[in-house]
């Protein structure tokens, strides 16, 4: 049962936390090592990656193998309780990434599972995994054969009461040990696969389409118990004060999961890792304090992208890279045309048990509008409308009809050549809507499940691949189609966090983003000068029998451009895993060996070769508008409405591209953390000594500038009390002449300027500021008000 709490501090906001990636070489003790050092940057909490058992070796902590112990590599319990004492000593708490969703599927290492894959459903821990016994004759597909099994009986070996293969490690049923090779693998709870059949054949429900993670039901209350109660006793221990949820969508019930978990930690300060589309609402029933916050890197992205620029832009884009395959340079079609492939290839074995699903959903003899539904239609069904969901996934909780649409469900009938077999678009939209019994239940969920499988997979691991005019727009929870977001647009989403989720988390920069915010600061400036952009393409782009994708040569060369100075490697692996996300030429299990030996010859000799010299040039002459929107984003961040997470490292010029690079161990304390540095210090130790300034019952209030170039002054007061301003498309207003006689209206009182102070330079406002002289020093202020 979950413990009760006894000597544990009283749920705390936090007003800001910092984001350790830990793993072996950076374990509890290195983090502790660091807590003076973060303590002195103004942070209150430190935000832990998984802290639970994971795989050896495991460099993020997300593929959990015993959810009941600490991870003994990063130092076990012990080390964790010394980090916390630590990190009290100093004023900080721990706030800790959790994994409901998945665990890692290595049975040698996952004892649950192991014990699973040993006695098959009857086991105590069969109800931990989302397995279908129902498929593969009621065995568990394990897919890590090289081959067809036939060719790979060579490499299985009985040794004592475990099945060998390669590094692979399988109980053996009771009493199975002596029988022949072939005869032995049918008598097992599981079935040894070619790898290759995870796509069809799958009958255990994973992390997207990550076969080596599958997915646990947490649904259950006593499996609930059973993976939280390691971590919840910690929590009402007093040595861990908040919780990050990953990927609440992939869980059946995420109302009922969420609920569950604010009784069990007593109301701690939780967030979820919820990607939301334009538009779309975190549900208000959750009890969590909002989401991680891609949906503030959305709007601060967007402040600093010229929404003309970025048209023209792709106009260039689609003259130098012809795009016909992904979607003829169209975003909304790109889409589409992944979901597709998507829900056919990687999420087949997904979408045959949704199938499945809805047609025990459907067999209904009494209801004429269910009967007789084959498997086909029902198929066809599912695709059309999946293909067409807009958001992760529907909740019920919300308005599930304003998601799977009437709109939606007339296009999917179109799909079927028979009208009187489009008939089943409605019955599994009927279902999906609010289908009652326990059936309808498992197919909303199966469906929303899916759905969000789908969406990450196609969108994000997909399509952020294929439409690429600006790089800097392909990240999560961003919209590549429609990519700026205007003063206006950012006040008003400020102005409903505040109200509605004001200690939710805000992010620009973290494990998982595809670019680091400097990275994206600097590729957003190309929207400020596209023909530009265009020019040089032109000058450096080489003959095109040497490029051997247009495509990815344009994302090859802003590659370089937004990660200015790096070793050529970093670009290297970043670009082909770029090729084998995107899918079109080659792929992680379809590599095309010719088309990567290509691209690692044309990455090496124009990118990173003579011709990646001027572009280095262009950098550099667009340098001072790069750092505007470096020092812009980051203080935007750090003091809008919500609870900031600095990404390690981040505090200071951050420049790192998709994973593995942007989990690079980093040194505390940063070497020169440079201006950047002095600003991010500014924001953090202001909101923890003015914590009521900030925090949920504090106010936001646009301030606007008054003058011709106006709208390049972004500007919010927070309570009344602490003003900041950054100047936006910095490229355009000194194109049209610059500061002149802006000024911007402050609230009643005398402001000083927090930044100025760091190097002894005092600076005074009172009514108002001139906009060329609040900006004199920085393109950026933050104001505190003194009386």
């Amino acid at each position: 049962m979950t413990p009760e709490p006894h000597d544990a501090l009283p749920p705390v906001t936090p007003t800001a936390t910092y984001r350790l990636q830990l793993q072996p070489a950076f374990p509890f003790g290195a983090a502790a090592a660091a807590v003076p050092y973060l303590a002195s940057l103004g942070v209150s909490h430190l935000h832990l990656s998984p802290v639970l058992e994971a795989v050896p070796g495991s460099l993020h902590g997300y593929d959990v193998v015993d959810p009941t112990r600490v991870r003994e590599e990063l130092g076990g319990e012990d080390g964790l309780r010394a980090l916390a004492r630590t990190a009290r000593e100093h004023g900080l708490g721990l706030v800790v990434d959790i994994v409901p969703n998945h665990m890692a599927m290595a049975p040698r290492h996952n004892r649950a599972l192991w014990e699973v894959l040993r006695e098959g459903p009857e086991s105590p821990y069969a109800r931990w995994f989302d397995v279908d016994w129902e498929a593969q004759g009621g065995r568990m597909l394990v897919p890590v054969l090289g081959g067809p099994v036939g060719a790979e009986l060579e490499h299985l070996r009985v040794d004592g009461d475990v099945l060998r293969y390669h590094d692979h490690v399988f109980p053996l049923r009771e009493g199975t040990e002596k029988l022949p090779l072939p005869q032995l693998l049918d008598a097992q709870w599981y079935r040894p696969a070619w790898w290759r059949l995870a796509r069809t054949e799958l009958n255990y429900r994973r992390f997207f389409s990550v076969s080596e993670l599958i997915g646990v039901r947490v649904e259950d209350p006593e499996v609930f118990e059973a993976t939280h109660g390691t971590i919840l006793r910690l929590v009402h221990e007093g040595v861990i004060d908040g919780l990050r949820v990953d990927h609440p969508d992939g869980l059946a019930d995420p109302d009922a999961y969420l609920e569950r978990l604010h009784t069990a930690a007593g109301g701690r300060w939780t967030v979820v890792e919820k990607i939301l589309a334009d538009g779309e609402r975190l549900p208000d029933s959750w009890p969590v304090a909002g989401t991680t916050g891609y949906d503030a890197l959305r709007r601060v992205d967007g402040l600093f992208t010229d929404p003309e620029g970025a048209r023209e832009l792709l106009e260039h884009y689609r003259r130098f890279a012809a795009p016909q395959a992904d979607g003829g340079g169209d975003w909304a079609a790109t889409v589409r045309r992944a979901a597709y492939s998507v829900i056919g290839h990687e999420l087949a074995a997904e979408t045959d048990r949704l199938t499945r699903t809805a047609s025990r959903a459907c067999a209904d003899p009494d209801d004429p509008a269910l009967r007789d539904r084959v498997p086909w239609a029902l198929r066809t069904a599912l695709t059309e409308l999946l293909v067409r969901m807009e958001v992760y996934r529907p909740y019920t909780s919300g308005d599930p009809a304003a998601v799977v649409t009437e709109e939606a469900a007339a296009q999917a009938r179109r799909a079927f050549a028979v009208p009187q077999e489009a008939d089943a678009v409605d019955a599994v939209r009927a279902l999906v809507l609010g289908g009652e019994g326990p059936k309808g239940a498992e197919l909303r969920a199966r469906f929303a499940q899916t759905s969000s499988a789908l969406r990450a997979k196609s969108v994000e691991d997909t399509a952020f691949y294929r439409y690429v005019p600006l790089l800097a727009a392909n990240e999560v929870g961003g919209d590549p189609g429609d990519p700026g977001v205007s003063p206006t647009g950012f006040h008003g989403y400020c102005a409903r966090v505040q109200r509605d989720w004001p200690a939710t988390g805000t992010v620009v920069s973290t494990h998982d983003t595809k670019r680091s915010a400097d990275v994206r600061a600097a590729l957003a400036v190309l929207t400020e000068c596209p023909q530009r952009w265009a020019d040089l393409l032109e000058q450096v782009a080489g003959a095109p029998e040497d490029v051997p994708d247009r495509q990815v040569a344009w994302a090859a060369w802003q590659t370089v451009f937004g990660l200015g100075p790096a070793a050529p490697e970093r670009v290297q692996e970043a670009l082909l895993k770029h090729a084998r996300e995107a899918g079109l030429h080659t792929t992680w299990t379809e590599q095309e060996p010719s088309y990567e030996e290509a691209l690692a010859a044309f990455v090496a000799a124009g990118p990173c070769g003579a011709p990646g010299e001027r572009v280095a040039a262009l950098r550099d002459a667009l340098e001072p508008h790069i750092r505007a929107n470096v020092l812009g984003t980051a203080l935007v961040q750090l003091t809008m409405p919500g609870v900031p997470d600095v990404y390690q490292g981040t505090e200071s010029e951050y420049w790192a591209l998709v994973d593995p690079d942007n989990r690079r161990p980093v040194t505390f304390p940063p070497e020169d953390p440079g201006v950047k540095g002095a600003v991010t210090a500014a924001a953090l130790r202001l909101r923890r000594r003015r914590p009521e300034v900030f925090g949920e019952s504090a106010s936001y209030e646009p301030l606007t500038a008054e003058g011709p170039a106006a709208d390049h002054c972004l500007a919010f007061a927070r309570s009344g009390r602490v003003v900041t301003a950054v100047t936006r498309l910095s490229l355009r207003l000194a194109q049209a002449g610059g500061w002149r006689e802006e000024r911007l209206a402050l609230p009643p009182g005398r402001w000083v300027d927090a930044l100025a102070e760091q190097d002894g330079a005092a600076r005074e406002f009172t009514g108002h500021a001139r906009v060329a002289e609040l900006f004199g020093r920085l393109p950026v202020a933050l104001l505190e008000r003194v009386e």
